[in-house]
Formats: C-alpha cells, sequence, structure tokens
C-alpha cells in the first residue's frame, strides 16, 4: 500500500541520516526520490547533442557516478534534492566491491526457491551478510566480490525473479521510504559486513564468452580463451580474463595457460602485474594455487 508523509522535510533528514551512517561504513551512496530513482535531476536534460556525461562537468546529477562517502558532498547532494526520501548505494565500488542480489517477488515466481535451486546444483552455500528486506516483500543479499573483477548487471538471468546488482548499479538503502513503504534490514543481519561471494556463485555471474566455431577453448589447448581475452574491450579487460583464467584452471590447463593469457591481457591495456594478479584470484576461486 502505497504511503504518505506529512513531514517530507524529516524523511528527507532520515534519508539523509541513513545516508551518512551508510558512507561512515565505506558505502558510496546518492539521493534517491519515492520512486527509487535518482533524485538530482540530470543537468543536461535540454542538451541536444546527447553527449553522455559521468560527471566530468563537474556538477551534481549523473545518478550512481555522483555516490560517494565524503559527508560534506553527501550533505551537499541532499541540499540540491529536497524532496529525497531515499538513498541508493552504489554497487562495485572499493573498498566493498558490493554485489546485491535482488530476490524478488512481482514476477510470480519464487526467487528464494530459485536461488537454493542453483546453491545445490553448483555447490554453494550463500553465507550470513546483510539482508535488506524491500516494502513488496522481496530481499537484498549484500555479498561482496574481488577488487579486479567487474561483475555485470543482470535481470533474471540467473532465474527468474534472481536480478543482480553490479557495476554501475545500486541498491535501494535501508531506511529508505518509497511509494510503496520502507526498505528495513532483515533482523540479526544489520551488524554484519557483506560476506564474500562464493566462488561458484561468482562465476555464473559474470558473462559468458564470446567464441566462434573454431575457438572452442580448453580443446585446442586454449586458444579460444586467449582469443576470448584478445577481444576484450576497456571495461571488460579484467572481467574476460578472470572468466578465461577460471575455465583454464577447471579444465586443468590453468599453469600452461598463464603466459599466454597474461600475453593476451597486455595486448589490450592491462599491466603484466594487473594480469598476473587477476589470473591469480581466479586461480584461487576455483581451488588452484595460484
Amino acid at each position: 500500500m502505497a504511503t504518505t508523509d506529512r513531514h517530507p522535510r524529516q524523511a528527507t533528514t532520515l534519508a539523509l541520516a541513513h545516508a551518512l551512517s551508510a558512507a561512515e561504513r565505506g558505502l558510496a551512496v546518492i539521493p534517491l526520490s519515492r520512486t527509487k530513482l535518482p533524485a538530482v535531476r540530470s543537468p543536461h536534460r535540454d542538451d541536444p547533442s546527447g553527449t553522455p556525461c559521468h560527471g566530468e562537468c563537474g556538477g551534481f546529477g549523473h545518478g550512481v557516478h555522483d555516490a560517494t562517502t565524503d559527508p560534506a558532498r553527501i550533505r551537499e547532494l541532499f541540499a540540491a534534492a529536497p524532496w529525497a526520501t531515499g538513498y541508493g548505494i552504489a554497487c562495485g565500488l572499493p573498498p566493498h566491491y558490493l554485489i546485491g542480489v535482488d530476490l524478488d517477488t512481482k514476477s510470480g515466481t519464487d526467487s528464494s526457491a530459485a536461488l537454493r535451486e542453483l546453491a545445490l546444483r553448483h555447490l554453494f552455500t550463500i553465507p550470513a551478510t546483510v539482508v535488506v528486506l524491500t516494502p513488496s516483500g522481496g530481499r537484498h543479499l549484500w555479498l561482496t566480490g574481488p577488487r579486479d573483477v567487474v561483475v555485470p548487471n543482470s535481470a533474471g538471468r540467473l532465474a527468474p525473479g534472481i536480478d543482480i546488482r553490479g557495476a554501475g548499479g545500486y541498491l535501494v538503502g535501508p531506511g529508505s521510504r518509497t511509494d510503496h513503504g520502507v526498505y528495513t534490514t532483515a533482523p540479526g543481519t544489520a551488524h554484519l559486513p557483506p560476506a564474500p561471494c562464493p566462488p561458484a556463485l561468482l562465476r555464473l555471474l559474470l558473462p559468458p564468452p564470446r567464441t566462434s566455431p573454431r575457438s572452442s577453448g580448453a580443446g585446442d589447448h586454449g586458444q579460444g580463451l586467449v582469443q576470448f581475452v584478445l577481444a576484450a574491450h576497456e571495461g571488460q579487460r579484467n572481467t574476460r580474463l578472470f572468466w578465461a583464467a577460471c575455465r583454464a584452471y577447471e579444465n586443468g590447463i590453468g599453469p600452461a595457460l598463464v603466459a599466454p593469457l597474461v600475453e593476451a591481457a597486455r595486448a589490450t591495456g592491462l599491466t603484466e602485474r594487473e594480469a598476473r594478479a587477476t589470473i591469480a584470484s581466479a586461480a584461487r576461486m576455483t581451488g588452484h594455487r595460484p
């Protein structure tokens, strides 16, 4: 049922207080409106050129790109949006590299059961972590990822009703008030830190490779995995390298493929140190010694 506030200023003050508290935990935040959208309007909304700006102009109104942990800047953001009644928490940023697992109820499916089935099939367990209850009866599970892995946003890719909030996405923070009610922390989880994402689940969250019929992966000594890394564009280099290294170790060719993968990663613009760190992370994630 929709809610109404007799004191909108009080709602904004409470949202700001919750946002500042989240920032103290290292979570970058932005103000949200009752519709769960960023509350500060884009300064480029009337720009006919449509040139994308992620905050380079220095102003507010760039959505999740405005997210910050700086208390003074957070207050400025809320001052620019006195109608804000909630706050968003940016995912994929240091120090937590937050990943949000959104278990929705509006799809008419049992998303919690779907997650349990995935866990049984792929042999992982969701650890004790922060759980946020949504007004519609859904749940947000907070997990953390490795710093050298970019988890993309997705909707229903894992299973119907399961959405993932990764890099470039945000979660509605507990204490936020929307048109449908208030987001709250599940009892017994508010004091917990976000738990590391289980490696088997993390592999499911990464995008599948786009390989050609001639590049089949382990069958041709990993040439397909190397080509997969070479095809990476800026913004997906670490993700592709991590995915390829995981597949290599899972297929028993990880050690032999380290050097070719490093060279491929260097060709895309990563440094050798960055590449080796990502491959070592993949080795650990798949239970191997880097």
